[in-house]
């Protein structure tokens, strides 16, 4: 593995940062104020500066990084990492402006590899170019949906069509009402293989029976930089059989196939978040005088500071590891690496960003400073793809099956 980044990222990753510079960061508060004086405060997209933000993306060629294939920038994983690091600076609104941002990135992988050429122009192609949102169904409230096998909704053939009921929620982006279609995860055989019971239909948000009953809060903020997350209900919903994709049985293994690489996508722009903590806590350190003398020659904090280096540059290489596994091997030869750096990503930055606001006293907790908001999104990651004990538990499996095998 070379360490060095090549021409292609040197150049994407110096524009990248010129448009953070004098895109982003001045965009912070001027989107904010613009959400609350949207008509409807979820349809984040419609904000001025959001418009404003992506039009120039297109034009800079700062689009749909993420990307390998048709449609996309045409990076590997490796190439990717570190574009998406510096997006995650500001989580908030840089992958929105790249047409980079959650659901959609794994909405769109979806569509690429198992959509048919119909399914892929009708939403793959508007979600590419930007005019729609979209949002992913699968999570429920009345199941352990940690476990993806056992999700309830039902999904059953009538003739023509596929009849939809049941319940979901946490489903981001939509409260949206520009996400205009959900791909949605249900059981159509209930007595099938365990893995081949699940499919996955694509439900265009105007159909009857479609309703999206609250926002989900998380730690009390609503975010609404993503379109929110919703408790859905499906009621009779009958959308065309040509709606599934795939085939009947294929859900579970779609499923696991779009949760790979998002996330590792959480991790890499996770990293940027914790790279500008970090920037803050030095800022803040450096100019704040308790005691006598700076913040900045306080044992404690310098303890901080210095951890919170080690602390992401072991994050940096895990993550480089896994993506470069992907790309030279496969994704599902990155399984270890992509679910060690999901264990471990979240609850670092995490750590990172307590810090961060310990440093900041009061200001750290308020809206002033957007570390509060920071630290919900990074405690909420801990849950995204899967939450943290059925990733170490599968962990430890494969470890034991290879010292059984040595073994033996």
């Amino acid at each position: 593995m070379d360490f060095t980044y090549d021409a292609r990222t040197e150049e994407l990753r110096a524009k990248l940062l010129v448009f953070m510079d004098e895109h982003i960061y001045p965009a912070e508060a001027i989107f904010e104020g613009q959400l609350d004086e949207l008509p409807n405060r979820w349809a984040w997209d419609s904000a001025p500066i959001i418009c404003e933000l992506r039009a120039e993306a297109k034009r800079q060629g700062l689009w749909n990084l993420f990307l390998p294939g048709d449609g996309g920038a045409g990076l590997t994983n490796q190439q990717y990492a570190p574009l998406a690091e510096i997006t995650g600076r500001s989580p908030h609104l840089a992958p929105a402006a790249f047409n980079c941002a959650a659901p959609d990135t794994g909405n769109m992988e979806t569509l690429v590899v198992a959509g048919n050429d119909q399914q892929k122009q009708l939403w793959l192609e508007p979600l590419l170019s930007g005019e729609i949102r979209s949002s992913f169904a699968m999570t429920e409230p009345d199941i352990a949906s940690s476990d993806a096998t056992n999700v309830a909704t039902r999904i059953e053939r009538d003739g023509d069509d596929y009849v939809i009921n049941g319940r979901k929620w946490w489903i981001t982006g939509a409260m949206n009402p520009n996400a205009a279609i959900f791909i949605v995860m249900g059981k159509t055989d209930p007595a099938a293989e365990k893995h081949r019971q699940q499919s996955m239909v694509l439900v265009p948000r105007a159909t009857p029976g479609v309703e999206v009953v609250r926002d989900m809060r998380v730690f009390g903020y609503d975010d609404h930089e993503h379109g929110g997350h919703a408790e859905l209900r499906f009621t009779d919903v009958r959308v065309p059989a040509t709606n599934l994709l795939r085939g009947e049985g294929d859900g579970f293994a779609i499923a696991q196939a779009r949760l790979g690489p998002g996330r590792i996508h959480h991790c890499m722009r996770s990293i940027g978040l914790a790279e500008r903590a970090v920037e803050l806590m030095c800022e803040r350190a450096t100019q704040r005088v308790a005691f006598g003398k700076p913040l900045s020659e306080q044992g404690v904090i310098r303890d901080w500071i210095a951890e919170s280096r080690v602390k992401i540059e072991q994050l940096r290489l895990l993550t480089l590891k896994a993506a470069w596994l992907m790309d030279t091997q496969g994704n599902r030869a990155a399984h270890t690496e992509i679910q060690a750096i999901k264990i471990a990503s979240p609850t670092t930055v995490g750590w990172i960003l307590d810090k961060a606001i310990q440093v900041h006293g009061g200001g750290g907790l308020s809206q002033d400073f957007p570390l509060a908001y920071a630290y919900a999104y990074a405690r909420m990651l801990r849950f995204v793809d899967g939450p943290d004990e059925v990733h170490k538990d599968a962990l430890a499996r494969r470890e034991l099956r290879k010292y059984e095998a040595a073994r033996a």
